[in-house]
């Protein structure tokens, strides 16, 4: 007979199709954790809250038309990217605009008022995104990072790469594809900089500027808790060797070891951001040092675990099933 789950729930709030978040279900699952998954972005149409404060945290009742949970009994949050709140589109602006305001306040903010375990809370995974704000973190925390220039100045950035003296990339300052009005989406990837072409198109926004990092492979650190899972990318093009997503076609994946310095400034960044998940981007050099590019709280790993074998779907499920 199977056994049904059981016990206190976990919320999956991600949107429909997520292979990360399948992943994750599939362990809770097999660890008969029972889960309500769903996304924001269909509450309030088809997902309904009644919650009520006394003396105690809130408590009432999260529910769609399949399922429900009490919110005193839920036991961890998995957070990943899901759609805002929206109200029925018949409902005029600028009314419907508040009303969206009103359903992310009343859904998130009783979500955070829960004293559970978040994988990871979107306010803090807001704040530890930005890479202006992680690597001076990172770099008080032993870690190695490239010397680097966020700037609208050409001359500023044109100064910088005589400084550097040697190759110099320019790479987005944060995530996020190019939308076009056809319904195309491109990445913007990481490319080297000829310093005779910079021009004053760098005054239309910020720039990130890195000196150029020679490496051996580079390194997808994914850490749940204090857990951590080391896959090494090694490119087999040109492309992939200066920005190892313009070219997956052409990448090789090892296991790797973390060494103890950057483990521990790894520890000492995430407990900085209070995060309990994020996907770092390591380079290696020829002479085996570690430098730190950037982590993404919310970093995509389904691909990692299927090309390494790597359990980070059981760890998360187990930080989310302990609670």
């Amino acid at each position: 007979m199977t056994q049904q789950p059981c016990g206190d729930p976990v919320l999956v709030v991600t949107k429909e199709l997520d292979p990360s978040a399948d992943l994750v279900v599939d362990e809770l699952t097999i660890r008969h954790v029972p889960v309500m998954r769903f996304d924001m972005g269909d509450f309030p149409r088809s997902i309904s809250l009644s919650a009520e404060h006394a003396a105690a945290p809130w408590a009432g009742v999260l529910a769609d038309e399949y399922r429900s949970v009490r919110l005193e009994e839920v036991r961890a949050v998995y957070y990943r990217r899901p759609r805002l709140p929206a109200v029925r589109p018949e409902l005029s602006e600028p009314h419907r605009t508040w009303a969206n305001e009103q359903a992310l306040a009343g859904l998130l903010g009783t979500l955070y008022a829960l004293p559970v375990t978040w994988v990871n809370r979107p306010d803090v995974d807001g704040m530890a995104s930005h890479k202006p704000g992680q690597l001076p973190v990172a770099a008080a925390y032993g870690l190695r990072t490239p010397r680097s220039l966020i700037t609208t100045a050409p001359e500023a950035a044109r100064a910088f790469c005589r400084e550097v003296g040697g190759p110099v990339i320019c790479k987005p300052l944060m995530g996020g594809p190019l939308e076009y009005p056809d319904g195309r989406r491109t990445g913007v990837p990481t490319h080297v900089v000829d310093p005779d072409a910079i021009d004053d198109s760098v005054a239309l926004t910020a720039h990130l500027f890195q000196e150029w990092i020679a490496k051996s492979h580079e390194v997808r650190l994914t850490v749940v808790g204090t857990e951590m899972f080391a896959a090494e990318i090694h490119a087999g093009s040109d492309a992939a060797r200066v920005d190892w997503r313009s070219d997956y076609d052409a990448l090789g994946y090892d296991v790797g070891e973390v060494p103890d310095g950057v483990r521990a400034g790894v520890l000492g960044w995430m407990k900085h951001f209070r995060l309990s998940f994020g996907a770092f981007d390591f380079a290696v050099t020829p002479a085996g040092d570690w430098v730190m590019f950037e982590c993404n709280p919310s970093g995509e790993w389904s691909w990692i675990q299927n090309k390494t074998g790597l359990p980070i779907a059981a760890h998360i499920a187990d930080l989310l099933a302990e609670g």
